[in-house]
């Protein structure tokens, strides 16, 4: 099972939402360093709580200032753009970082319906046409003809090269396993968004539509997680409740910089927020490295993912660069910065 990194860029309070940045930057070094296989940047607008808004641009310095890892979009929301202007940008990564570049795609908004209308008037529309302007990205991606007829066949992407950037279909439902399998791509679950409801139901979906290509000649299926390691039992759970507080925000629709610690424990919880909480917390991957470890392993064994992503939200960043460690030498990562 290969291990791979998610990062959103998470806004924290008491610092500026700039500084989520550059420790993304320093972050993506640290998990190349580890051994990790790779790292997704994701795409997120109007947000209070993330900062990552260009994953083109982010994926563009990660690159620049990594030599082994994997780097991609987790995703690219495609319906806010026009297919070829996508596919030049990942061409011109693909040409920074050769062999080395994913370009995932979701159709979802990562915003709410006034900025997604605010980035393209048409996104409606545009959604609704997620699986044609996919089958073109993928062509001009990879240096191939388009359809028949198409009124673009003569366009091509540049800079053209001698490899092209591997393209993913990112979803937390049913509808992107079923486009994933349709082109024959590689498929990732959102686990984190929807705490597994659906995800065996779409890796299911997936394996049984999937149709080989000259990209993917089997189904390869990721799932992503939130998940968080330290040295302790209990120095998880405290370091946990940043998570859970900033979750149960998240469902009452309020979207605000990741909480501290000592801001969640003095935070006033009703009664219904602390079963909530206890909910969030039943649900979550948190614990020692051996703790956390056996509940991927178990997940993905469930599921018969081939990789996990993680996601890791954590207020301190010393604190999720160490889980990020704890978990690279519980999965026996080759790489050379476990005290970091």
């Amino acid at each position: 099972m290969r291990l791979s990194v998610l990062d959103q860029s998470t806004v924290v309070s008491g610092r500026p939402a700039d500084q989520s940045i550059r420790e993304s930057l320093a972050l993506a070094r640290h998990c190349e360093a580890l051994g990790y296989h790779r790292y997704w940047v994701a795409e997120h607008h109007n947000s209070a709580s993330i900062a990552g808004s260009a994953p083109e641009v982010l994926i563009a310095a990660i690159a620049a200032t990594t030599s082994r890892i994997r780097v991609g979009s987790a995703g690219v929301m495609l319906p806010h753009y026009a297919a070829l202007k996508v596919a030049e940008q990942f061409r011109v990564l693909e040409a920074i970082a050769p062999g080395r570049i994913d370009l995932g795609l979701g159709r979802a908004p990562g915003s709410d319906g006034l900025t997604a209308h605010a980035l393209n008037p048409n996104a409606a529309a545009a959604a609704e046409h997620f699986p044609a302007a996919t089958r073109d990205l993928i062509a001009w991606v990879r240096g191939e003809a388009l359809v028949e007829k198409h009124p673009f066949r003569s366009v091509i992407a540049m800079p053209q090269g001698a490899t092209a950037p591997q393209v993913w279909i990112l979803g937390s439902s049913d509808f992107g396993a079923q486009v994933a399998a349709h082109f024959g791509l590689p498929f990732c679950f959102a686990h984190f968004i929807t705490d597994g409801a659906g995800c065996a139901e779409a890796m299911e979906t997936y394996r049984t539509l999937f149709k080989p290509s000259a990209m993917l000649p089997e189904p390869y299926a990721a799932v992503c997680c939130w998940a968080l390691a330290a040295e302790s039992e209990a120095e998880a759970e405290r370091l946990f409740s940043s998570r859970a507080l900033a979750r149960l925000w998240r469902d009452k629709g309020v979207f605000a910089p990741l909480p501290s610690v000592a801001e969640a424990d003095a935070y006033v919880y009703s009664s219904s927020d602390r079963a909530r909480v206890e909910r969030i917390k039943e649900r979550a991957f948190w614990g020692t490295p051996a703790m956390v470890g056996e509940q991927l392993r178990g997940l993905a064994a469930e599921l018969g993912a081939d990789e996990v992503a993680v996601l890791s939200t954590c207020h301190d960043p010393a604190a999720r660069r160490r889980s990020y460690a704890l978990l690279a030498a519980e999965f026996g990562l080759t790489g050379q910065a476990w005290a970091a």
